[in-house]
């Protein structure tokens, strides 16, 4: 499907499915509650499909993958900072049997561990990478980073292996973040299954709690719902206890792991729970009292004004999107934090017929994070549809544009 149906709108790759599925459009209007008026709509482009919670309910009827509604493609382009290597590579890393237990590996006494510190410096390279948008290094170095954690973790004693074993958790974690930009759902959420038991062996709350939320959003990025709205509750929970000392890390974990719960509760269309996510992470923000990055969280209260635009759409309230988004500073925030935010205002004023301010929003986005912009789903849906919905030739920015997103010849 996804070889043959890169321009396809994600109404039409509804219909595609359907007809493969043998369904009819009452049939399948029936499973998701709503009517096959509506549905012939959607398949039609004159309702737009741009709440994830409806495109999850269409593809669970469907029987297929939500990325294969949104057309999510591979984000990687081979670039000099990528190398050949990227999500082939990641993949095989952790696909390793070696990496499901020890008894499992060969004997690595003749292996030389990496320094501690040059293993965090590793880390560190590629989790800046990604706050940069630049995800073809990240992808490209995160297989060799996690080959190193594991060695480390497995071959030093004492205080060196807890924190071999902080950094093989968050090397987890990053590969999670890298997976999850670029559609490997599943995959995201074994690395940070897997990040998670390695926290669990550091002793370190706050890194726990990172993983907690590592997982929590590979739950929500999958589609599972209420599975990451439990296990936030469980989490906050594990956390709360360790929030009085003002650790600037563990309420930083604690911060961004209700911010997961506010997309999968808003995604799941509970709105009072997203409320309560939403108000229990602006008081953590307000305590810790700036824009901060403890452990990349990139946690403080314009994160959580920046998800309050999030889960506004995610509920259709446009009006509280245009009320936040478009004046909210996000300057102090890494770059993929910034650029998300920018394509969700761009998505407000597209829905509220802002369609000037829309194209102008998506083209600033690009110039700061050109591959991030060109293979998120949100942007090439609002491309695909600009382009399909033109009477005539587009203007020359957005035909430039579409061009470079690959949806027009």
């Amino acid at each position: 499907m996804r070889g043959i149906s890169e321009n396809l709108t994600i109404g039409e790759r509804v219909a595609w499915y359907r007809r493969r599925r043998g369904m009819s459009q009452e049939a399948l209007a029936g499973l998701v509650g709503r009517t096959s008026d509506w549905l012939g709509k959607a398949e039609n482009n004159r309702i737009e499909l741009d709440r994830l919670s409806v495109i999850r309910s269409l593809a669970d009827a469907l029987d297929v993958a939500l990325g294969d509604l949104i057309g999510e493609s591979t984000l990687l382009d081979w670039t000099p900072d990528s190398g050949t290597a990227t999500v082939p590579a990641l993949r095989a890393a952790l696909m390793d049997y070696r990496q499901l237990t020890p008894i499992l590996s060969a004997p690595t006494s003749d292996a030389e561990p990496p320094a501690i510190d040059e293993l965090a410096r590793e880390l560190r390279s590629v989790f800046d990478a990604y706050q940069g948008s630049r995800f073809g290094y990240a992808a490209g170095r995160a297989p060799l980073l996690l080959a190193d954690a594991l060695l480390a973790a497995r071959q030093y004693e004492g205080d060196d292996r807890l924190r071999a074993h902080e950094l093989l958790a968050l090397s987890y974690q990053a590969a999670a973040s890298v997976l999850t930009k670029i559609g490997e759902a599943d995959l995201a959420w074994m690395a940070a299954e897997r990040g998670l038991a390695a926290a669990q062996q550091s002793e370190n709350y706050a890194i726990t709690g990172s993983l907690f939320r590592s997982v929590a959003f590979a739950l929500l990025s999958t589609g599972r719902h209420e599975p990451a709205m439990s296990l936030t509750e469980s989490a906050a929970a594990y956390l709360q206890p360790h929030l009085n000392g003002g650790d600037a890390d563990v309420i930083s974990s604690y911060g961004t792991l209700l911010l997961a719960g506010s997309m999968a509760a808003a995604r799941a269309e509970d709105r009072a729970t997203t409320r309560g996510y939403l108000a229990e992470a602006d008081e953590a923000a307000q305590r810790l009292g700036v824009d901060g990055n403890h452990l990349w969280t990139a946690f403080g209260p314009t994160n959580v004004a920046i998800h309050r635009v999030n889960t506004a759409m995610e509920l259709g309230d446009v009006q509280i999107a245009l009320d936040i988004g478009p004046e909210l500073d996000t300057a102090a925030l890494p770059v993929e934090r910034r650029v998300r935010h920018m394509l969700d205002v761009a998505r407000a004023f597209h829905v509220s017929g802002r369609h000037d301010a829309a194209v102008a929003t998506v083209l600033n986005a690009e110039r700061m994070a050109p591959d991030q912009v060109r293979h998120h789903y949100l942007s090439r849906q609002l491309v695909i549809t600009w382009v399909r919905n033109t009477h005539g030739k587009p203007g020359f920015e957005l035909h430039q544009l579409a061009r470079r997103m690959h949806v027009v010849g």
